[in-house]
């Protein structure tokens, strides 16, 4: 992609190959390391490393690990690719080898990215075509920065799925999100359970009904006017009503009567 045609295979002394600078994997498990050791001093180092040479310095491109594991394992000198790129290629083929051996956690290819971009200056989608991925795998990786330091040291820590990680993201408020993300370390979610525990937490919560209106003194005097005034039209069309009323500090007492005989003179 960036140097087919100015490549040479050599053999060099550990010693005098330099770590990458843009090395974006920043994590090597001891014991893989010594595995990997066992490994060469049986076999030897079958797959080269990749250097660039810099004024009469070799630095790594892509195969730490093995550059680690051969000096574990005792070797003097390894082969190795030298490749004729600047260090801004450097830095994109070291990320493609472990993106592509997936040697990096999901937050070491989520800072190489960001890094690439600051360094080539260029739109998310012109780094996409660069790196060979679609848009929207590089900017679902760019998205997982959002979560703190300490939630993503937590999510390698009990090895959640980076599809853990993005329904995680769903969640702005970064404290209800850490309680979220406790519970599916707690309980060992799944993929699944988790999403249904982040819905639930997003979830709008329903307003609080209305409370129903108290009556006030001017409501009960208004009833009992509207019962005055009932009594007086009955009076009016000449049936002989009476009311009493009858008021204490606990109720108010009104009793109407209605004689069932009544004789309406004309």
């Amino acid at each position: 992609m960036f140097f087919k045609d100015k490549v040479k295979l050599v053999k060099l002394p550990v010693s005098k190959i330099l770590p990458n600078p843009s090395q974006p994997r920043k994590t090597f498990r001891e014991d893989e390391l010594k595995s990997l050791a066992l490994s060469i001093e049986e076999n030897g180092l079958l797959q080269p490393v990749t250097v660039r040479k810099e004024g009469g310095i070799y630095y790594l491109i892509a195969g730490e690990r093995r550059l680690r594991a051969s000096k574990i394992a005792g070797l003097r000198e390894i082969p190795a690719i030298v490749a004729d790129c600047a260090p801004s290629d450097s830095a994109v083929l070291a990320l493609l080898e472990n993106v592509q051996r997936k040697d990096l956690q999901m937050f070491e290819q989520a800072n190489a990215i960001v890094n690439l971009l600051r360094e080539w200056e260029i739109t998310q989608e012109e780094a996409a075509k660069r790196l060979g991925m679609s848009q929207s795998y590089l900017a679902n990786k760019i998205r997982l920065l959002k979560l703190s330091n300490e939630e993503q040291m937590e999510i390698l820590e009990h090895q959640l799925s980076e599809r853990h990680a993005r329904a995680l993201l769903r969640i702005d408020d970064m404290t209800v999100r850490q309680k979220v993300l406790h519970m599916v370390v707690e309980k060992n979610l799944n993929v699944s359970q988790t999403e249904e525990l982040v819905a639930a937490a997003v979830q709008p919560k329903t307003k609080p009904k209305k409370a129903k209106r108290t009556f006030v003194a001017k409501d009960i005097r208004l009833f009992i006017n509207t019962i005055d005034h009932a009594v007086d039209a009955m009076k009016t069309a000449g049936i002989q009503a009476q009311t009493e009323r009858k008021e204490t500090d606990e109720y108010i007492e009104c009793t109407v009567r209605i004689p069932k005989l009544n004789r309406v003179q004309v």
